[in-house]
């Protein structure tokens, strides 16, 4: 599942004419670095939901054959993250998903950590199991981390600095989404509650990881994949 739908307010005035995951980062368009490194790792198909400027991101995907794309169509009304999977959740049959956002990637190994993150799964411990990186060191940072990873691959949230970051790529399993009544939702709160259960896992990913969330990001993650 792959987050295509969001307004991207943060790059603005940039996205009131290019939907975020059409920017491009050195001649390329954040959505096909996430695409690409699915690709590699054996993904075979992506459901890709748009809602702000919709028919661009269409249009950009037409031509794509692997991952086979699938669109889930949110012009009428943006769900959120979690409303977003709840719309499709039929199409997982019961089975676990990647999701992934598209304002990040890796310089490189993104789909040699992706394959790492589906090997550490097991869904009879785990709720959801996150891609993390190094707070420090990470292009594009500037908050004091989101999470740490304990000896047995558990997610925490102590208070202070953390020294992971949640990269925008996890597994999460479809039933944690069965039964929510509302079909627009946030996902963080799951994660949250999934750690709380000591079920949220996750697998510190290599490579320099790179989030481009502000129009000023888009340079610092040039300079990174030059140098």
């Amino acid at each position: 599942m792959v987050f295509a739908a969001g307004l991207g307010t943060r790059m603005r005035p940039l996205t009131d004419k290019i939907p975020k995951p059409l920017v491009s980062v050195a001649g390329k368009a954040l959505i096909d670095y996430a695409l690409d490194d699915f690709a590699k790792a054996g993904i075979t198909t992506a459901i890709v939901n748009v809602h702000h400027l919709a028919d661009q991101i269409e249009r950009h995907l037409s031509t794509r054959a692997s991952p086979r794309i699938i669109l889930s169509d949110e012009r009428a009304s943006l769900l959120d993250q979690g409303g977003g999977i709840k719309k499709v959740l039929p199409l997982f049959e019961g089975k676990p998903f990647f999701i992934c956002n598209t304002d990040a990637f890796w310089k490189d190994d993104g789909a040699a950590n992706f394959q790492a993150l589906a090997r550490a799964w097991d869904g009879d411990r785990m709720d959801a199991a996150l891609l993390l990186a190094e707070t420090k060191g990470s292009v594009g940072v500037d908050w004091d981390g989101d999470f740490e990873l304990q000896p047995d691959g558990r997610v925490t949230q102590p208070t202070g600095a953390r020294r992971y970051v949640y990269s925008g790529v996890g597994i999460v399993k479809p039933q944690l989404f069965e039964g929510v009544a509302e079909d627009i939702f946030k996902l963080a709160p799951f994660f949250f509650k999934a750690a709380e259960r000591g079920r949220l896992f996750g697998v510190a990913a290599r490579s320099l990881w790179l989030h481009v969330g502000t129009v000023e990001a888009i340079a610092r993650a040039e300079q990174a994949l030059a140098a």
